[in-house]
């Protein structure tokens, strides 16, 4: 079992609270992700189930056993860093073999070899074993770094923006990947971002983060359709959710003490037809749709349109909403 279970997690820096009361539990086999900007406590959480940091107060369990008093080497987790920190004189295959060649495995080399070569199939690096690690693509170094963590066969994989270096068309060639090996393997894996769509297309369950908090945690659709707060909202969907006043738009009934109305591209109705309450400032020419940007009034929003939709920067249309998120003054969602 490769079950995780922090409960009462915390962890200060001075006066920096970096983890506050974290209360989490990551199924055998799950993928999670950890979602938020920088400073929400993300990869210290990776850092106090790894055992490099010790947390202040609570407990962290894997596999059923309190970790407390067990060195990062004890814990059975592989983390795989932001950079790839690969060791610049070894070739691929070493590099690969090299979390195998601790006197505590004991692995004959033909197991080593075997494991090398199966991992190296798998992040399809293969046909670079040969190549020392400074003659890689960015890409292909984060592969061997991910094998490298592969290849232990540890309970769990701790992994810290891994693809956050890389061009948009390498992190989302790896994101396949990645979600890829983690079905095959059946593993336990931990990610941390703050990209919202690497959140979106991997998980199982995410996790939202804000200032060392866990705000909400659930699946990527109910993330994204049932925010808790104003935080939450924010965090996933493209374009970013529309915050407006409650009288700006007409459209259904709001619920009372509603401060804030929150629009995604679904919630917002265009037509041509009726009251032009809305014109179009510019649009985004994106292929296979358009942002829309529109000024109602003195507030800006945007949303998302069929590129056949006949309209022009300058025009007016009617806009209204179909069953908008609702939030209170304290940004916490109103049903």
């Amino acid at each position: 079992m490769a079950r995780i279970v922090l409960k009462g997690i915390s962890k200060s820096y001075g006066d920096t609270q970096a983890v506050e009361d974290l209360n989490l539990a990551i199924e055998d086999g799950e993928f999670v992700v950890l979602l938020g900007p920088t400073g929400a406590g993300k990869t210290t959480t990776l850092r106090l189930i790894a055992g490099l940091e010790p947390p202040d107060s609570g407990q962290i369990a894997i596999g059923g056993r309190d970790v407390a008093g067990e060195a990062p080497a004890e814990r059975d987790v592989a983390f795989v860093f932001q950079q790839y920190s690969l060791y610049p004189h070894l070739s691929v295959y070493e590099n690969l073999a090299f979390p195998l060649k601790s006197p505590a495995r004991r692995l004959g080399k033909e197991e080593v070899d075997r494991r090398v070569r199966e991992v190296a199939r798998m992040v399809r690096i293969d046909h670079k074993l040969e190549n020392r690690s400074t003659r890689l693509s960015g890409g292909e170094m984060q592969r061997v770094a991910i094998g490298r963590a592969l290849v232990r066969r540890p309970s769990i994989y701790l992994m810290d923006e891994p693809l956050s270096s890389l061009d948009a068309k390498l992190r989302a060639e790896l994101r396949l990947e990645l979600k890829r090996i983690q079905n095959e393997l059946g593993s336990t894996l931990l990610y941390v971002t703050h990209d919202q769509v690497e959140a979106m297309t991997m998980a199982d369950r995410i996790g939202i983060l804000s200032h060392g908090r866990l705000v909400q945690i659930g699946t990527p659709r109910e993330i994204y359709a049932d925010p808790a707060n104003l935080h939450v909202a924010a965090r996933l969907g493209q374009p970013h959710i529309n915050l407006l006043p409650v009288d700006l738009l007409p459209g259904g009934q709001t619920p009372s003490g509603t401060r804030t109305v929150g629009a995604r591209t679904e919630h917002i109705e265009i037509s041509l037809e009726g009251e032009r309450n809305a014109s179009i400032d510019w649009i985004e020419h994106l292929g296979d749709q358009n942002h829309l940007h529109i000024r109602v009034r003195d507030h800006k929003l945007v949303t998302l349109a069929d590129p056949n939709f006949s309209i022009a920067a300058g025009d007016n249309v009617s806009l209204t909403l179909r069953n908008p998120l609702y939030f209170d003054a304290a940004g916490q969602r109103v049903t």
